[in-house]
């Protein structure tokens, strides 16, 4: 769990990152909360823990912002969630943690699908796509920065009509595994498929680069999207949440 949640933090760089005994304090301003949020990945009895949480509430304070913490079963240690609740932290943004083969969702994508295109970068049309369905008003600049920040070798698929984009992802490589980020589908093209055809791109992909494992999180009211990860051949093996200061 820790290896992957890791990686998904490699995968989304926050632009500022302390390692605290362990502990991950990240803080990116301007940018999705979840970037910012620490990763509490070293074990601690539980009289350490609150000095470990007040410590890491003096980093967010220095920051200007209000600590978050990332809680996945098998990754954070024993007792944190309780100790947090205690301190007035709120339980919010259940999520699914799910994983397949690159072989296995490759075998759930029919042939015949619109062309995808992928590149080793963020290109603009990408870009403005996934800004249109995930903006939600935040800065752009701070999001382009974000992908900038990623260090292992990366695949940016878009599904085009004609010069037209009607949906887009992206996977990050890293020791085996691929992590596929930025689903997103324009309103237009959803329920036709375009979404798989992403996920079938980015699968090929992992499979020339080394990574015949894929991982996804996903936010367990998105009903759409659990669904069809399901059809790809992906299955949960962990749910995590976040505990946001009160």
């Amino acid at each position: 769990m820790r290896g992957l949640q890791e990686r998904a933090a490699r995968a989304l760089p926050a632009e500022h990152i302390t390692d605290v005994e362990g502990w991950w304090l990240r803080h990116t301003p301007s940018c999705a909360w979840w970037v910012g949020t620490v990763l509490p990945h070293r074990d601690a009895r539980r009289g350490e823990l609150v000095r470990r949480v007040v410590g890491a509430e003096e980093f967010y304070a220095g920051h200007g912002a209000a600590a978050r913490f990332q809680i996945s079963p098998g990754a954070c240690p024993e007792g944190l969630d309780t100790v947090l609740a205690e301190r007035g932290y709120r339980r919010q943004s259940p999520v699914s943690l799910q994983v397949a083969s690159a072989a296995r969702v490759l075998e759930q994508a029919p042939a015949g699908s619109p062309r995808v295109r992928l590149d080793d970068r963020p290109t603009r049309a990408w870009f403005e796509t996934w800004h249109a369905v995930h903006g939600h008003g935040g800065d752009p600049r701070s999001e382009w920065d974000l992908l900038g920040r990623v260090e292992r070798p990366c695949a940016y698929a878009c599904v085009m009509i004609g010069d037209d984009v009607l949906a887009v992802g992206r996977a990050v490589a890293d020791t085996g595994w691929a992590g596929v980020f930025g689903m997103a589908t324009l309103p237009e093209a959803r329920g036709k498929g375009a979404a798989r055809d992403v996920l079938a791109a980015l699968a090929a992909w992992a499979g020339t680069h080394g990574a015949d494992r894929m991982y996804l999180q996903v936010e367990r009211d998105n009903i759409p999207a659990l669904r069809l990860y399901e059809r790809m051949g992906f299955g949960e093996i962990c749910g995590y949440h976040y505990r946001i200061a009160g």
